[in-house]
């Protein structure tokens, strides 16, 4: 089976070629993107999402969107090259990984003292290896976190943080597919993700395809099939993890930490290094993204919200790190007490 790819370049190269997830699972359709318009709208959207995912399409699609402007002088070049960084790098405040990977990507154009076609060169150059990085770091991850994963072990995880979620194999589900390629029996519960579906729409496509048993199920039943004894560990992704270890993750990941903790099931975490901040001290200092009203209100197209009823919709929530078994990265795996500096 053709691994999925949802972050890549064309085969021109000319753009950046995502899934366009706000099919799925109805219709796999790959969308070349070539402008600032097209990548900052895949990434608001949520037609490319997953904060491993987002950092590489910012990346990439900072080179294609400066490829009409190869030929201004240096000057006017540069000037264009931060509006573009400024504006990806706006796009989707929590996650950490969109900011650090622009940041490279404007640190790379800083040390290149060259004509523009040089330096968006350069830039390709540095994008690509942002690429091949995430898609090493998904294995590694997959590597450091099979641990938690012997034979049989049922497996509840929250959101999208698999091959979809990243240029690899994933975050969360990095694991889970390490495993099963081992041959060990492992099972998926996923949670469905409210508002938009990430884990029934997505979680539950990539692993069905991928061969490994998962079943959907409500964001509400998590705790309940804890206490029935269905779940022998949680593992999930993250968008930012602060420097004490706070994790801020798809809105509903705090509830299952607690329901974890009362159960005493582990609950891992599993991200990239470039996901933790340790500038942030804690999950207090994380910005959490405010979504649209619309997609809580109303869900694929058909109204589900009473007329007139207010709407709160936070992409995510903070789960402090006394609730956190383990944090599992790409440089291994790491136990409280949580201390990231930098």
């Amino acid at each position: 089976m053709e691994p999925i790819r949802a972050v890549q370049w064309s085969p021109g190269g000319d753009a950046v070629r995502i899934i366009d997830q706000r099919r799925l699972p109805g219709e796999f359709i790959e969308r070349d993107l070539r402008s600032l318009h097209d990548v900052c709208d895949a990434i608001a959207t949520l037609a490319v999402r997953g904060a491993p995912a987002i950092g590489v399409a910012a990346a990439m699609g900072l080179v294609t969107s400066l490829q009409d402007f190869r030929s201004d002088d240096r000057h006017a070049f540069a000037i264009m090259l931060e509006s573009h960084a400024r504006a990806l790098a706006a796009m989707r405040p929590t996650a950490v990984n969109l900011a650090w990977a622009i940041g490279r990507m404007r640190q790379r154009a800083a040390a290149t003292k060259a004509a523009p076609q040089n330096v968006l060169a350069a830039l390709r150059v540095e994008a690509t290896a942002i690429l091949d990085e995430d898609r090493a770091m998904c294995e590694a991850i997959g590597r450091h976190g099979q641990r938690f994963l012997p034979s049989g072990a049922r497996v509840l995880t929250h959101c999208n943080a698999g091959a979809l979620a990243t240029a690899g194999i994933g975050t969360a589900l990095a694991p889970v597919y390490v495993a099963h390629a081992a041959g060990r029996s492992v099972s998926v519960l996923a949670g469905e993700t409210r508002p938009l579906l990430q884990g029934a729409r997505l979680t539950a496509w990539e692993l069905s395809r991928a061969g490994i048993p998962v079943q959907v199920i409500t964001d509400g039943m998590g705790a309940s099939a804890m206490q029935n004894g269905a779940v022998d560990v949680v593992i999930v992704g993250a968008d930012r993890i602060a420097a004490n270890g706070d994790v801020a993750n798809k809105i509903g990941t705090y509830s299952l930490a607690v329901a974890a903790h009362h159960h005493n099931i582990p609950f891992v975490v599993c991200a990239p290094s470039s996901t933790i901040d340790p500038r942030t001290a804690n999950g207090g200092g994380i910005v959490v993204e405010m979504r649209h009203e619309a997609e809580v209100r109303s869900l694929a197209g058909v109204p589900v919200a009473a007329h007139g009823a207010g709407i709160w919709n936070p992409a995510f929530d903070i789960t402090p790190a006394a609730l956190i078994t383990a944090i599992v990265t790409d440089h291994g795996v790491r136990l409280p007490p949580y201390s990231f500096t930098s």
